[in-house]
C-alpha cells in the first residue's frame, strides 16, 4: 500500500507542466521562496531589535523594507533557472542600467552603507562633542546618509556618512575623564617649591577637579623669562572646559597673593665695553 502511494506520488511529481519544467520543480521554486520570505522576517526582526534605540523610526523601517526586498528579489532569481525562464536578455539589459546607475550613485550607496556601519558601531551619539574632518561641534542628529553637526559658532555643518566613516573620528567625552595641561611661567627670583605647592593647594580645593588619576605638578623647563612648571589636571569630560578655564584664574589669583610672580617676557642684554682710539 505504502510503495503504491509512493508511487503515485512519484508519478505526479515528475509530471510536465510545460516544456521541460515539472511538478516537483514548481514545488521546489514555491519551497526556496517560502524559506527566503522566512529569513526575510527574521532579519527584519533582528534589525527593528538592533537599530531600535539608535535610528528614526521611518529611517529603520526604510532599511528593514530594503533588506526583505533583496533577499527576496535573491530568491526569485536563483528559482527562475529551475523553471525555465531565461533572464540573460534582462540580465545583460540591467547590467548596463546597473553600471549607469552604480556610476552616478555609489556616493549614496556609499553613504548608506557607511551609515549603517557607523549606527551598528556607534563611535558618536546624539549629543557628542565631536572633531571629523576639521569640522568640530555637536551631534544633532544622524540619518542613514548623513550626519548633522552644530558647530560651536552655532553653524549647521552636513557631513557625508562616508567623509564621517573614513576619517579619524575624536569624541572628546567619550571617555569619562580628560585631562588638560597648564604651563604656569614663575619668576628665577621665587621659589619654585613653595609655588608647586600653592598650585598643588588650589587643584585640590577645586570640586571637580579629580583626584584618580591625581593632578602631576612639575617644573619643567627654563624659559627666557622664567622657570616653567607644568600643572596636568584630570576632569570630568562632560565639564572639562568650564574646569580647565576657572582653575587657571584661580591659580593665577594665588600665586599672586603669595607674592609669586608671573614675569613679563624679558631679556638681559650685556653691552661690551667699547675701546677709545
Amino acid at each position: 500500500m505504502i510503495e503504491e502511494i509512493l508511487t503515485f506520488v512519484m508519478q505526479i511529481v515528475d509530471l510536465p507542466l510545460y516544456g521541460d519544467v515539472k511538478v516537483r520543480d514548481l514545488v521546489f521554486a514555491v519551497t526556496v521562496i517560502i524559506i527566503a520570505s522566512v529569513i526575510a522576517k527574521f532579519v527584519a526582526m533582528s534589525l527593528r531589535r538592533s537599530f531600535a534605540d539608535k535610528m528614526r523610526k521611518d529611517q529603520l523601517e526604510l532599511l528593514v523594507k530594503v533588506s526583505y526586498a533583496l533577499i527576496i528579489i535573491l530568491a526569485f532569481v536563483s528559482v527562475t533557472p529551475v523553471l525555465g525562464v531565461n533572464l540573460t536578455g534582462l540580465l545583460v539589459a540591467g547590467g548596463i542600467l546597473g553600471v549607469a546607475i552604480g556610476f552616478a550613485s555609489q556616493r549614496v550607496v556609499s553613504n548608506f552603507l557607511s551609515g549603517i556601519f557607523l549606527l551598528a558601531e556607534r563611535p558618536i551619539k546624539i549629543g557628542d562633542q565631536i572633531v571629523v574632518d576639521n569640522v568640530s561641534g555637536i551631534v544633532e542628529d544622524m540619518s542613514i546618509m548623513s550626519t548633522i553637526v552644530r558647530t560651536f559658532d552655532g553653524l549647521y555643518v552636513r557631513i557625508p556618512n562616508e567623509r564621517v566613516f573614513s576619517s579619524n573620528i575624536t569624541n572628546p567625552v567619550a571617555n569619562v575623564a580628560r585631562r588638560f595641561e597648564y604651563v604656569v611661567q614663575i619668576s628665577y627670583s621665587d621659589d619654585a617649591k613653595k609655588a608647586i605647592e600653592i598650585i598643588r593647594n588650589v587643584i585640590e580645593r577645586h570640586p571637580f577637579a579629580l583626584k584618580i588619576p591625581p593632578p602631576q605638578v612639575f617644573v619643567d623647563s627654563f624659559g627666557e623669562s622664567g622657570v616653567n612648571i607644568i600643572a596636568r589636571i584630570w576632569a570630568p569630560s562632560k565639564i572639562w572646559l568650564e574646569v580647565k578655564t576657572s582653575l587657571l584664574w584661580e591659580i593665577k589669583v594665588e600665586l599672586e597673593k603669595n607674592g609669586i610672580e608671573i614675569p613679563f617676557p624679558q631679556r638681559v642684554i650685556w653691552f661690551g665695553k667699547t675701546r677709545s682710539t
